[in-house]
């Protein structure tokens, strides 16, 4: 399975403790180098950074259509705008993105993505977690992780974790 992947999901799983779910689930995780850059390199000391420098799962590829890197940067961040073209380079089976402006982007280009929130729900899926709501909360209150209340309360529907 090959999977690509954008900055937020890598840097908050590994706020979390919980980035070793991404190698359980996918195997390898192929990142660009910008967003290689934006962990390693600008977020240095921050959660992820000696994660991605160092864990052999976590591939670096280069994308080699700059052009359109430089127009989707209309939209996205140089890391989103990276991921999506690698994404269409590489015809991985998924695409992690949380951002809704990338979401968009891929979505029009017909790409298959999820975000942190769809993979929690696939490692519960696959017995790795026993629930999501705890590590969704943690994403909200320790890692500032932004999720509305309509969003999580599917989240939960789909976890089969509603409350009532």
């Amino acid at each position: 399975m090959i999977v690509v992947s954008n900055t937020s999901p890598l840097i908050n799983l590994a706020h979390l403790g919980q980035l070793h779910l991404l190698q359980q689930l996918y195997g390898q995780v192929v990142i660009p180098q910008a967003v290689y850059d934006e962990i390693v390199i600008a977020g240095a000391g921050q959660p992820g950074a000696m994660e991605v420098k160092t864990y052999d799962w976590i591939e670096v590829m280069q994308t080699t259509n700059q052009q359109m890197v430089t127009l989707l940067q209309v939209d996205v961040d140089i890391g989103e705008a990276e991921a999506i073209v690698l994404a269409i380079e590489l015809k991985p089976d998924l695409l992690l993105l949380d951002e809704h402006k990338g979401r968009q982007v891929a979505s029009n280009l017909g790409i298959k993505f999820t975000g942190i929130l769809g993979v929690l729900i696939e490692a519960k899926n696959h017995k790795l977690i026993d629930a999501v709501k705890p590590i969704m909360d943690a994403l909200i209150e320790q890692a500032g992780f932004r999720v509305g209340s309509t969003l999580y309360q599917r989240v939960l529907q789909i976890a089969n974790e509603q409350t009532f």
